[in-house]
């Protein structure tokens, strides 16, 4: 979801409200509210909470709402969990921590400790060429064993990596595209879905897309193992 703002740079929740709106009839699975798109790295912790609070409030248990809550402070990141649980969100959306050029380590520490300040799901988001930091394979897997942490969005553009975070994580980690001109290679690499820019303008294509794709993804397996084994 985008964040519309008045020209004074205030947020205009009469427009904010229509596209939540237009989300939900449309039949998105989801919101995320004060992500990248969102505007959640300009926004002040006040208003971050309070789009959070609206949107919770005017969505009113139709679809989840997922709050953005990531920083590459870590302390940061932890308050902004813990604000957006008691605003009511359903779910938490966690960046890279950009900038910074985290190690490895460094980046399975700070998910871990936002991971367990809070009781909601998380979803990952790795951007590399936004943030500056890649969110290894191997780090994934050894993510994808706390149990709140539930799905990332993969936006590296690397399928070669895609491939490798579903064959370690399997079930325990839903992969998103966070490209929306990537959406069939990321579903037939294994992921479920997409966590989209795009569809605040063509939702409804969108819906009827990915599961379409899935559809032929899995009529080739099943042919596939069938030559194979028969």
């Amino acid at each position: 979801m985008v964040t519309p703002m008045y020209e004074d740079g205030k947020i205009n929740y009469h427009v904010f409200k229509q596209l939540l709106e237009m989300q939900i009839e449309k039949k998105a699975d989801a919101v995320i509210i004060a992500g990248t798109t969102g505007e959640g790295s300009t926004l002040s912790d006040e208003e971050h909470i309070a789009l959070v609070e609206y949107a919770v409030k005017t969505v009113h248990g139709r679809i989840p709402v997922i709050a953005g809550a990531g920083s590459n402070n870590t302390a940061h990141a932890i308050y902004m969990s813990k604000q957006c649980e008691k605003a009511g969100a359903d779910g938490l959306f966690h960046v890279t921590s950009y900038y910074n050029k985290t190690s490895q380590q460094g980046l399975f520490l700070h998910f871990k400790a936002c991971a367990e300040a809070t009781s909601l799901p998380i979803i990952l988001y790795n951007v590399p060429s936004r943030t500056g930091v890649n969110i290894f394979p191997a780090t994934y897997k050894r993510l994808s064993e706390i149990d709140n942490i539930v799905a990332c969005k993969e936006a590296s553009g690397n399928f070669s990596q895609i491939a490798k975070i579903a064959a370690l994580c399997k079930d325990n980690l839903t992969i998103y595209s966070g490209n929306d001109d990537q959406i069939t290679s990321a579903l037939a690499l294994g992921g479920k879905g997409v966590i989209s820019v795009l569809s605040i303008y063509a939702l409804r294509k969108r819906i009827k897309y990915v599961p379409l794709i899935l559809q032929e993804i899995q009529k080739r397996v099943i042919v596939f193992n069938c030559n194979i084994w028969n």
